[in-house]
């Protein structure tokens, strides 16, 4: 039985090795191309930069001077942080009022949003950039909101399979101590759902970071996001500066990966809390 055991336990490193390569290979590429010249990608795009092709940090230099990659990094980090905070402190809430307070009323919110996970954002983007215009929500702050909207269904399906594994009697003990319910979530609930709450953040901080079409739709090309900003990497007739968009993709992906593998750990004690005490 030992024996046979090993034997899996080898076959399944071998395959899991072998589709951790092939899922890092595109972000490998990408990376040894940001230091090739232009006419080399093309020619040789999975081949290590040599004397002749290294360009050393040129499609950095140029990449960054010509979409504005400064600006769009700061704007892409401003919304995200701002919508990933809305979206957690939002969400949590609603998740500990839809769990504690058992109702008709919240029985159906809590199934709103989880069929709002399954609604297809192409279906209503047309009609939500009309009623953003409609509302003035075509800026920073309404794209924040409109995150919020986007990313409550997920939130709260996963806020809400750990709320119930929270004890009613710690919160109960709060509230003999004097606490009322804002008190009570702040200084009780939310602590406590930290684990689940750094799940939530990175799921919804790949997503927004990486997001480009709610931001073009909304924001349009004033206030270039990461991803929109790297378009402007396109020329007419088709033609592609491939160094400097190489370069940009590295500088667009890797705060999303420092911030993935410094957080990753939660990620696996979040989902597992809240799938075991829901």
């Amino acid at each position: 039985m030992g024996v046979r055991k090993a034997k899996y336990g080898w076959l399944l490193t071998i395959i899991f090795s072998v589709l951790s390569i092939l899922f890092l290979a595109p972000i490998l590429i990408v990376f040894m191309n940001s230091f090739k010249g232009r006419l080399f990608i093309s020619q040789a795009p999975f081949a290590l930069p040599t004397a002749e092709t290294f360009s050393g940090l040129t499609n950095y230099v140029e990449g960054i001077a010509k979409t504005g990659f400064v600006s769009a990094f700061f704007q892409s980090l401003t919304i995200t942080i701002c919508s990933v905070a809305v979206i957690i402190i939002f969400t949590s809430m609603t998740a500990w009022y839809i769990i504690r307070v058992k109702s008709t009323f919240t029985n159906a919110l809590y199934y709103l949003f989880v069929f709002a996970m399954i609604v297809p954002f192409q279906m209503v983007m047309f009609t939500m950039s009309k009623i953003a215009n409609m509302l003035h929500l075509n800026n920073t702050p309404g794209l924040v909101f409109i995150y919020l909207g986007f990313g409550a269904g997920l939130a709260v399906f996963i806020f809400s399979g750990f709320v119930k594994g929270i004890p009613l009697e710690i919160e109960e003990a709060a509230m003999i101590d004097g606490c009322n319910p804002v008190q009570t979530y702040f200084g009780i609930v939310l602590p406590i759902l930290k684990p689940t709450a750094i799940t939530v953040a990175i799921l919804q901080t790949m997503w927004i970071w990486n997001d480009y079409l709610l931001p073009y739709l909304i924001l349009g090309t004033e206030k270039k996001t990461i991803p929109i900003a790297v378009q402007y990497l396109r020329g007419g007739y088709g033609s592609i500066d491939m160094g400097a968009m190489m370069a940009m993709l590295v500088l667009a992906i890797l705060p999303i990966i420092v911030f993935y593998l410094a957080c990753q750990k939660y990620i696996i004690e979040g989902v597992v809390a809240g799938a075991v005490k829901g």
